[in-house]
């Protein structure tokens, strides 16, 4: 029996969201790669507490760890999704953003929403990429 290339392959954090609400940290189709709504808790600890730049490194990292497990890096991203709860926060998030992505530029959405699961959260993200990829194992940081 041979595997089809076609078919969506996951791969899964620590995270106990995915468990508890049945969702994968990122699914790759073919060559799209979608990263789920990541936050800044790395191995279940809040990073960057209060600081929305830190917050926001440590949520894309979270993802870009996600795109590892396909092989791909921050070259392959082609759209960013931010959702941030205080619109003062959007020039510490777009720096943090352009430190990342400045030579890939991928499209970018930004929103400011009325708040998330954990009130210290300042940031959350999600990553869609393109590239040939191969999921293996699980994910080592913890997000949401």
């Amino acid at each position: 029996m041979t595997t089809n290339p076609a078919a969506p392959r996951r791969v899964q954090s620590d995270n106990s969201w995915e468990e508890t609400m049945g969702f994968a940290r990122a699914v790759a189709v073919g060559d799209r790669v979608l990263v789920a709504g990541t936050t800044p808790v790395v191995r279940g600890v809040l990073q960057g507490e209060g600081d929305p730049y830190e917050q926001t490194k440590a949520a894309f990292g979270n993802a870009l760890d996600a795109l590892k497990r396909f092989g791909l890096g921050p070259e392959a991203v082609v759209r960013t999704r931010m959702y941030i709860t205080h619109a003062r926060d959007v020039d510490a998030v777009g720096r943090a953003h352009k430190e990342l992505f400045d030579t890939v530029r991928p499209v970018a959405t930004l929103v400011v929403v009325s708040g998330f699961a954990d009130s210290r959260w300042l940031v959350e993200v999600e990553v869609e990429a393109f590239g040939t990829s191969g999921a293996s194992g699980d994910l080592g940081g913890e997000s949401a």
